[in-house]
């Protein structure tokens, strides 16, 4: 059996970076100690709930699409071991990274890493859907690198 995924996995391993995205920002939110580093996580987790939302609708247009024969199953295992190793990409593994974080700059540490996994990730996800998701994923992409740069304010103020 080939070792690779469909566009519809991969749009679906999008949705679940999102999911883990969403309950990792809540559960920092919660556990913050600076007013201002609690602000950015919830609205970094209603961000990751919008986003959700458009994963949700590309998820219907590529669910019977078939790449391009110029996708090998080299490029699919290239999307494999980078979906293995984003860490969001697991089952539940936002909230069990949430509760092990010590610090709000931690959290802010590791919410970077996410996010430029996530876009990177996203880049790469773009190749493999109709050109007519191109839209949403390149906004995503653009959030995404708005998260990075508030991430990347809120630190230097930490």
């Amino acid at each position: 059996m080939p070792n690779f995924f469909s566009p519809g996995e991969i749009v679906q391993l999008g949705v679940a970076i999102e999911k883990n995205g969403k309950d990792f920002y809540s559960a920092v939110a919660a556990a913050s100690e600076s007013a201002q580093a609690r602000e950015i996580f919830k609205f970094l987790s209603l961000e990751e709930e919008k986003h959700i939302i458009v994963f949700t609708s590309i998820l219907s247009t590529v669910e019977k699409y078939e790449p391009p024969e110029a996708y090998t199953e080299e490029y699919f295992a290239y999307l494999r071991a980078l979906a293995e190793s984003h860490v969001f990409t697991k089952k539940d593994e936002g909230k069990k990274i949430a509760a092990k974080v010590k610090s709000d700059k931690e959290a802010i540490d590791l919410a970077l890493g996410f996010e430029r996994d996530s876009i990177l990730f996203y880049y790469e996800m773009k190749k493999l859907v109709l050109q007519d998701s191109h839209k949403a994923i390149d906004r995503l992409i653009a959030q995404e690198q708005e998260h990075l740069l508030k991430l990347s304010e809120i630190k230097k103020k930490l």
